[in-house]
C-alpha cells in the first residue's frame, strides 16, 4: 500500500436518521363513522453503525465520504400500522478505530474486534400514533407524537494499529529495513530521514507455524509529544501494541541519551506507555564490523552494553548479515508471552 492511500484520520459529518411521526387517525367505516382512534407509531430513523472489518487496514475508502446521512423513519399509518424504520447506514473500518466528537474530543465508540457492531450514532424513536393516547376518560384523543430528531454533528474517525510489536525510533534507525527482513512487508527504504511516512505492517513467522504481527512506524524525534515532525500521528499507534522495540543504530554518538529522549516523548505523550513491555535492538552492527579487528568489535559492543539500561532486554542485530535476528524473534516472542513486569 503506498503512503498516499494510508488514512489513519478523517473528519465527517454524520446524521442518523429522525423519527417518523405518529398518526392521528380515526377508523372510518361503512356501518362505523366513529371507530375510535386508530393511528399508528411513527418508525425508528435510521442508525449510524460502526463495524470492524479486518480486511481493512486503513481509512482509505472513506476520504472522499464526507457527509453521511442515515434514513428518516416513516409516519405511522392508519389502522394502527407503524411506519417503516429508517434505512442503517453501516460504516466499515479498521479494527482499531476510534470514532471521537470533533468538538469535543470525547470517545465515542471504539472498535476492537472483526465483526464487531457498535451503534454510533442512534437513530430519533418514532412518535406514538393517536391510537397508544386513548383511556375510558378520553376515547377520542385528537393527537400523537413527532418523531425525536437524529443525532448529528462534525465527528472523527481515528485509527490506532493493532500490532504486537512497534518499531520506536529516531528517522533512518533501520526499522523499515528491519520489517522487511523479518517478514514480507515492503515499506520504502531509503538513506535519508522520515522515509517512513505511514505505519508499515508484517507478519513475522516464528517457530513452529507462529508469527506476531510487526509494526514499522514512521520515525520519533525530540519534541513529538508536542506535535513536532509527525508528532501526535505517530504516538497514537502505539498505544495498544503490546511490546515496543527500541531501535537504535550502532553508529549512535550516544546510544543511551538516544532512548532516554526517545522513552521521555513517550512518556510526555502517555506515562502510562511506561507500562509497557521494552526491548532493545542495537541495529546496523554490520558498520562495525570488518573495519578493524574482531576482538575491537567486541570492545565497542561491551562499551555499548555499559550505555543501555540494565533492566531492559537487548540484542545487537544487523539487518544485512541477519546477525542477531533469530536471537531477535526469540527475545520479542519470550516478551510477548509473559505477563506484563510492569515497569
Amino acid at each position: 500500500m503506498s503512503q498516499t492511500q494510508f488514512i489513519d484520520q478523517i473528519r465527517i459529518f454524520c446524521r442518523s436518521g429522525h423519527g417518523g411521526a405518529g398518526n392521528r387517525h380515526f377508523l372510518r367505516m361503512k356501518y362505523n363513522a366513529f371507530g375510535g382512534p386508530d393511528g399508528g407509531d411513527g418508525g425508528r430513523g435510521g442508525h449510524i453503525i460502526l463495524k470492524g472489518n479486518r480486511h481493512l487496514w486503513t481509512l482509505f475508502h472513506l476520504r472522499y465520504q464526507k457527509h453521511i446521512i442515515a434514513g428518516d423513519g416513516e409516519k405511522g399509518g392508519a389502522n394502527r400500522c407503524t411506519g417503516k424504520d429508517g434505512k442503517d447506514v453501516i460504516i466499515e473500518v479498521p479494527v482499531g478505530t476510534v470514532a471521537k466528537d470533533a468538538e469535543t474530543g470525547k470517545i465515542e465508540a471504539e472498535i476492537l474486534e472483526d465483526g464487531q457492531e457498535i451503534i454510533w450514532l442512534p437513530g430519533g424513536k418514532g412518535g406514538l400514533g393517536n391510537a397508544r393516547f386513548a383511556t375510558p376518560t378520553n376515547q377520542a384523543p385528537d393527537y400523537a407524537q413527532p418523531g425525536l430528531p437524529g443525532v448529528e454533528g462534525w465527528k472523527i474517525l481515528e485509527l490506532k494499529l493493532l500490532a504486537d510489536v512497534g518499531l520506536v525510533g529516531f528517522p533512518n534507525a533501520g526499522k523499515s529495513t528491519l520489517l522487511s527482513v523479518l517478514s514480507a512487508a515492503k515499506p520504502k527504504i531509503a538513506d535519508y530521514p522520515f522515509t517512513t511516512l505511514a505505519p508499515q505492517l508484517g507478519i513475522v513467522s516464528y517457530r513452529d507455524h507462529f508469527s506476531f504481527c510487526m509494526a514499522d512506524l514512521p520515525g520519533l524525534i525530540e519534541g513529538a509529544a508536542e506535535g513536532k515532525g509527525l508528532g501526535h500521528r505517530f504516538l497514537r499507534h502505539i498505544e495498544r501494541n503490546a511490546v515496543l522495540l527500541f531501535v537504535i543504530p550502532a553508529d549512535s554518538t550516544d546510544h543511551r541519551k538516544e532512548f532516554d529522549i526517545l522513552k521521555n516523548e513517550l512518556r510526555k505523550y502517555n506515562p502510562e506507555l511506561l507500562q509497557k513491555d521494552f526491548v532493545i535492538a542495537v541495529s546496523k552492527c554490520d558498520l562495525l564490523a570488518g573495519t578493524h579487528s574482531e576482538e575491537w568489535d567486541k570492545q565497542i559492543m561491551e562499551e555499548i552494553k555499559r550505555q543501555l539500561p540494565e533492566d531492559i532486554p537487548h540484542v545487537f542485530i544487523s539487518s544485512v548479515t541477519g546477525q542477531g535476528l533469530t536471537e531477535l524473534k526469540d527475545m520479542l516472542w519470550k516478551t510477548l508471552n509473559h505477563e506484563s513486569s510492569g515497569k
